[in-house]
């Protein structure tokens, strides 16, 4: 279980992301969630190896409206793959050690 979870008592589950990298795409991305009215709670982006493209990672809530806010996801033009992990997704979990010193 991630610290995080310990914490907080909830499961976060984290959306990892394929996208174009050009400029607008995380406001396309964030734009989706807003208009569903569902929060993300953490946002880490970086460029590829391939320079035309970026990883995203979500933290978000474990709710109902999840899997269609995935499926939402997948239909926008500049996301190319959309993954799911459980909460214990390392990429949060070395952040929050990192920034808890």
């Amino acid at each position: 279980m991630s610290s995080y979870t310990e914490k907080t008592g909830t499961v976060k589950p984290v959306l990892e992301l394929k996208v174009k990298n050009h400029p607008g795409v995380m406001s396309h991305i964030c734009g989706l969630f807003a208009r569903r009215a569902y929060n993300m709670e953490g946002i880490l982006c970086m460029p590829m190896e391939d320079k035309r493209y970026s990883r995203i990672w979500l933290l978000v809530n474990e709710d109902d409206r999840l899997e269609q806010v995935i499926k939402q996801t997948q239909k926008l033009v500049d996301v190319f793959e959309v993954k799911r992990h459980h909460a214990e997704h390392d990429v949060f979990v070395q952040l929050e050690e990192y920034f808890a010193y």
